[in-house]
């Protein structure tokens, strides 16, 4: 077998090719530009303006103006008729509906190791509950929502929500799973005198630490205020600072599903449609009387004015002998209901919500007409749940990592599971049942977990063994007999044996 190498003239091509290449390579400040100028304009960022716009119900409608057609032929704003403009809450309502669904009750925690769970149970305090929650909003609205890891002044391991528009992610891979690089970028309030004006700033983390910028006029400055270079946190040794770095980019992201896309993207045209065929009804119902004017033999009128005085005031000019008559207006009342409903339906259907208005299940429905109600949203919940997994995986590693490094104790191989207790209501009584009926089955702490009524496993399980501890010494106490048995009960069996 014989080896190929290239020849000298060759090899000098191709260094030549590596050395203009190396020249002309991006600076960390360029390749950072590129990325926010495309972030900035990127469709992916505008549907996050948008989703959080219509969950405050800052719908299209709101900007709509009645027009008519003018005398050029053209469209004409007009000010003498009614322009209502009714905003329907719906990606509100779809929103609220999944996050409290999935996150409305606090997610339970399971370890058989009792020091690692007390460790989870500091971590998970009413605070962090909240956050989470907040964090399901922020990922439903927005296709994606961020923390970011930090120590706080006491030394505390923290996570803060960040706005997903300040952040640009620079992923290692397709899916999305591991990240290379992070860029925040933000504006702060900042006085100057009497004056108050935005600042506009760029962060760029990765493994090595932070870089800041200042953006000013001719582009990039360090910050020099907040430091240009910086790690991802520091500690105390032998009274000086020591920087530290983790081995992760210190941000975690939670998805609303793999693809990343907000809710509002899948139902905006529907909400729309909806919006709009509403508010014009609406404004039928306050403009046109029930007829219209019809002048005959009245002329000096052009083509273009009539078409405007036939849509500011109702009257219909023709030649012909002298006559006042109306005509008689009949709106299609029975195509605008079908509509407006199919289009509800929509909404809902798309959405993978509960359209919880005209739905009758009955005074006291079955468990499984239940479950049939909430098929879509538990659909979508479990979808979100999958990406929300993932992410606790990730926060794991920092709290693994945090505790390793303060207390030498090493969790990595210990088994934890994060339940999602998901807020449906229920048919308690044939879930009871069937707890019954699996005693013996299944274990105490898997049939405890199910039940409706516990809200922490681990602490009605400590109850639980507490009432057994007590009802054996009060057995003790009758020589090994239930306490309601008298003493006697058995040797008076024995006699009469």
């Amino acid at each position: 077998m014989s080896l190929l190498w290239p020849t000298d003239e060759y090899q000098k091509e191709i260094e030549d090719i590596i050395i203009r290449g190396a020249r002309t390579a991006a600076t960390l400040e360029q390749i950072i530009e590129l990325e926010i100028g495309g972030w900035r304009v990127s469709p992916k960022r505008k549907w996050m303006e948008i989703g959080d716009l219509y969950y405050r119900n800052k719908t299209d409608i709101l900007g709509r103006q009645r027009t008519a057609i003018g005398a050029s032929g053209a469209r004409e704003p007009v000010g003498n008729l009614a322009n209502n403009k009714l905003a329907n809450a719906f990606v509100r309502k779809l929103v609220d509906q999944k996050v409290g669904y999935l996150l409305g009750k606090p997610l339970s925690i399971q370890t058989d190791n009792t020091k690692y769970a007390d460790e989870w149970d500091e971590v998970f305090d009413s605070t962090m509950f909240r956050r989470i929650q907040s964090t399901g909003k922020e990922a439903v609205n927005k296709g994606i929502a961020w923390w970011f890891v930090y120590y706080d002044e006491a030394g505390a391991l923290q996570f803060r929500k960040m706005r997903s528009e300040e952040i640009i992610p620079l992923w290692a891979d397709e899916a999305h799973t591991v990240l290379d690089a992070v860029i925040r970028d933000y504006e702060v309030i900042v006085y100057e005198g009497l004056q108050r004006k935005n600042v506009r700033k760029i962060e760029w983390w990765d493994t090595q630490g932070v870089r800041r910028y200042v953006v000013d006029g001719t582009g990039f400055v360090p910050d020099v205020e907040a430091g240009p270079v910086g790690s991802h946190f520091s500690v105390i040794s032998g009274g000086q600072d020591q920087p530290m770095n983790w081995e992760r980019v210190p941000f975690i992201c939670w998805k609303y599903n793999e693809e990343e896309q907000p809710l509002v993207e899948i139902i905006k045209s529907l909400v729309d449609d909806y919006d709009r065929n509403k508010s014009d009804n609406s404004n039928n119902l306050e403009d046109l009387p029930e007829s219209i004017y019809k002048v005959k033999n009245y002329s000096g009128t052009d083509p273009a004015e009539f078409r405007k005085n036939l849509a500011l005031f109702r009257t219909a000019f023709v030649d012909g002998d002298g006559d006042l008559d109306t005509l008689s207006l009949a709106l299609s009342v029975e195509t605008y209901k079908t509509h407006m409903e199919q289009a509800r339906k929509d909404i809902y259907e798309f959405g993978r919500g509960v359209d919880t208005q005209g739905v009758d299940i009955g005074s006291a429905p079955s468990g499984i007409a239940l479950k049939f109600l909430y098929s879509d949203l538990d659909l979508d919940a479990s979808l979100m749940e999958t990406e929300f997994q993932a992410s606790l995986e990730q926060l794991r590693w920092f709290v693994d990592t945090h505790l390793y490094n303060t207390t030498q104790v090493d969790y990595n191989k210990e088994d934890v599971e994060f339940i999602f207790n998901r807020d449906m209501p229920i048919d308690e009584e044939s879930i009871i049942r069937g707890i019954k009926d699996s005693i013996g089955i299944l274990s105490d702490e898997t049939l405890v977990a199910q039940h409706p009524w516990v809200r922490v496993v681990q602490a009605e399980l400590d109850r639980i063994q507490k009432q057994k501890e007590e009802s054996l010494e009060r057995m003790a106490a009758y020589g090994g007999l239930p306490p309601n048995t008298p003493p006697d009960a058995t040797s008076e069996e024995g006699d009469d044996e």
